[in-house]
């Protein structure tokens, strides 16, 4: 995995690998069933469809043949699939709430996300061992973008990717891109790597613990487990080695850190940067930047020809950052700079580091998910209709945010943030007093 715009842009622009609507909005769903081919999520779409979906189907035959799809096959993994229109709706839909980046990290990197992955790492040790040992990506980096992507396995998506994928083929934007990704998923149940009911996934066919789109599952999944298939969904071994190997793939340097939080000298504009515009490491230098703790630039691996980036990402005034080489691979596993230093900052986590040491630029701090599922309680207790309580704030949390801070006199923002739960936790202990 309301969807963050920037996160599923990558899907819908064309880019391999895809960050499913699961970990912010998603939901932990299990499906089963007799008939996989036939199955289909419930469909209250108000959609109306261009052409028909059976002869959009019958037209895709030959363009699955001449991509490797065998005509058996493909009219085995078409008999009898029902279109799923809600996910074009999903592919339209722009949210009207922008959500900024403090927020964005607050529930992606909590404690409650730092305890659980620190527990995959030692349940996982031997096989991440050996997966740095082969890949030269350490197991921290690995198990943050599990973390990120599924919550490490526990969500990892409800729609069947056949029938998403099928519908994305005929409707909408991007039905070249999305076709492409249908046949690959096809080629996948083809060649014996997957069943068709293991084959559930994001709206936009992101899929496995780690949510590899179907053409990036077929070229950089890899059978680390050596019972002869790549299984990215069963089996958690497959899925960190194939994330590792995503990431060396992506060009990762093994040894050099992805960055670190730095302090630029007062009146230091940020303009004009980013992670794209690297220098050595002496030009920050002489810049006057220092690591956040006043230490020098270069330790370690890191030399004054080391190329590094500065990225501002809320301005001069919040966290500054020197990126290098390893936080372009990490973008490259989902093109958005705040994914990526989502995963950077809980990588750090894992190996036990702080949290950022300069605060984001803003009086209404985010909240984490422990913080969110209380805000979503208080408002279940007062009447409102916005679903279970699970720390996943969407349109309707929301909205009953905005009635809430009307009626506390405060900015109607629909924000879930530290301003609410105060006044929240505030009218509580009144309530329990009285």
């Amino acid at each position: 995995m309301q969807r963050l715009s920037y996160l599923f842009a990558a899907a819908v622009l064309g880019i391999t690998q895809a960050h499913a609507d699961l970990v912010i909005n998603g939901q932990n769903t299990a499906i089963t069933t007799a008939n996989p081919v036939a199955s289909s999520v419930k469909n209250n779409s108000n959609y109306t469809p261009s052409r028909s979906f059976p002869s959009c189907l019958a037209s895709l035959r030959s363009q699955a043949i001449a991509a490797g799809v065998s005509a058996a096959n493909y009219d085995l993994y078409t008999q009898n699939l029902q279109p799923d229109y809600s996910v074009i709706e999903k592919l339209n839909y722009q949210p009207e709430f922008s959500t900024p980046i403090w927020d964005y990290l607050s529930g992606l990197v909590d404690d409650e996300r730092v305890q659980k992955g620190q527990a995959m790492l030692q349940q996982h040790r031997e096989v991440l061992n050996r997966v740095a040992a082969r890949y030269g990506v350490p197991a921290e980096t690995v198990v943050a973008v599990w973390g990120v992507e599924s919550n490490f396995g526990d969500i990892s998506g409800k729609y069947p990717l056949l029938q998403a994928l099928g519908t994305l083929s005929c409707e909408g934007r991007r039905q070249s891109y999305f076709r492409g990704e249908f046949f690959a998923t096809m080629r996948i149940l083809q060649r014996g790597d997957l069943r068709m009911d293991q084959l559930y996934g994001s709206w936009a066919g992101a899929f496995g613990h780690t949510q590899f789109m179907p053409s990036t599952y077929e070229r950089l999944a890899v059978d680390f487990d050596g019972d002869g298939r790549r299984d990215l969904v069963s089996s958690t071994a497959d899925a960190l080695a194939s994330t590792a190997n995503f990431l060396s793939k992506a060009g990762w340097q093994t040894g050099m850190p992805w960055g670190f939080e730095v302090k630029i000298p007062a009146g230091m504009s940020t303009a004009g940067e980013g992670r794209r515009q690297k220098k050595p490491l002496s030009y920050w230098v002489n810049q006057g930047v220092k690591r956040v703790d006043g230490s020098p630039l270069m330790q370690g691996s890191l030399s004054s020809s080391t190329s590094a980036g500065l990225m501002a990402p809320s301005g001069a005034q919040g966290p500054v950052f020197l990126v290098f080489k390893n936080f372009d691979a990490i973008y490259g596993y989902n093109a958005a700079e705040s994914y990526a230093l989502a995963i950077a900052h809980l990588s750090d986590r894992l190996q036990g580091k702080g949290a950022f040491v300069t605060a984001w630029p803003t009086d209404d701090a985010g909240t984490s998910r422990a913080e969110r599922r209380e805000i979503q309680q208080f408002l279940l207790n007062k009447g409102y209709d916005i679903g279970a309580v699970d720390g996943l704030i969407g349109d309707k949390s929301r909205q009953a945010i905005r009635q809430e801070q009307q009626s506390l006199g405060l900015k109607p923002t629909g924000r879930a943030g530290q301003q609410i739960l105060k006044a929240f936790r505030e009218q509580t202990a009144k309530e329990m007093m009285q």
